[in-house]
Parts: structure tokens; sequence; C-alpha cells
């Protein structure tokens, strides 16, 4: 099957089990062999979804600007912790600081994304567009498969909503706003 959804499940399972393993490891080159898929997964998993989900999910979810904002804000924590992981030793403190904040903000958007993103995209997407994305899905991360040719830089998800629903037709305010109104009045 090759339900978005599913697809995307299926990496959060990856990732779970993944900083697990980490949890066993002891020596700077275990832990150095163990994180370098993570970490390429992560990036990788992170543009996938920016690339394919939630373009997508701008479209037809009944609370995507909000929950896509987030996600990408999420994004931008991950990717920020993956960096910093590459400026230091494995297995020293830093290193293992920044591991721990990219687990935390990981578990944290991976949370979020199932119980409100994935659900409302199903509540709102048929059984052939998620099909049809997990395709898609799919070849992305075949493409940059060893994480070459994708951006692991911060992503502005107030840019990122706005260049989404321009491309899908959606009225945009001229002044920077999203339009999305204050949520004082809801």
């Amino acid at each position: 099957m090759t339900d978005i959804t599913s697809l995307i499940l299926d990496d959060h399972d990856r990732f779970r089990r993944a900083f697990a393993e980490l949890d066993d490891l002891d020596s700077p080159d275990e832990l150095a062999r163990a994180w370098a898929p993570l970490a390429t997964l992560l990036d990788l998993h992170a543009a996938a979804e920016e690339a394919v989900f939630y373009p997508e999910l701008i479209q037809r979810g009944a609370d995507a600007e909000d929950e896509t904002l987030d996600a990408v804000g999420d994004h931008n924590d991950i990717r920020d912790a993956v960096a910093e992981t590459r400026r230091h030793p494995a297995g020293s403190a830093a290193w293992q600081a920044a591991v721990r904040q990219a687990r935390t903000a990981n578990s944290e958007h991976m949370a979020e994304e199932e119980d409100d993103a994935l659900a409302d995209f199903r509540r709102h997407a048929g059984p052939g567009l998620r099909e049809e994305l997990g395709r898609r899905f799919l070849a992305f991360k075949a493409e940059h498969e060893d994480g070459r040719g994708i951006d692991t830089g911060d992503v502005d998800p107030e840019r990122y909503v706005a260049k989404q629903e321009e491309k899908a037709g959606k009225d945009t305010p001229q002044d920077g706003s999203l339009g999305i109104g204050g949520l004082k009045e809801r």
C-alpha cells in the first residue's frame, strides 16, 4: 500500500526504533554509525513532507494552515538539532544534547502530526489521492535517499504556507498576513 498517511506513519515507527537503538550504544563509532542514517532520514522525511504532503493538506484540511505552520516550525527545530550534531564528535556531551533535542522535537512533531494533520487529511482526501501522493512521496525519497539534493536549511513557515496557497490558487492578502484572522473570535 502506498497511502501517504501510512508511509508517513511507517517513517515515524522507524524514527522511534532508531532513537531507541541509540539508547543501547556506547562507543562513539557505534553511535556515529547508527546516527548517520537516522539524521539523513529525519532531514529527508521533512523535505518529502514539505514537497508532497503539506501542499495537499493546505488545499483540503479543516485546520490545514495552522497544522502546516506548526509542522514546518517543528521541521526547523528537528533540522537545527540534526545540524548541531554535525558540529560535535559522536558521543560527546554536546552531541548527546543535540541528539536529545532532535529526539524531543521529533517526538512532539510526530504526536501532533498523527493526531492532527494525518487524521485531518484522511478525513478530507480520498484513497486515490492518498495513493498518488504516496507514490510521489516514495519517488521523492528514492531520488534523495542519500540526503543529497535536499535543502536542510530552515523554512519560513508563513512564507511556505503563503507560497503553497498561491500555487493552489487561493487568494492571499497582499499585506503579508496569512488571512486566517485571530483566534480570539473563534
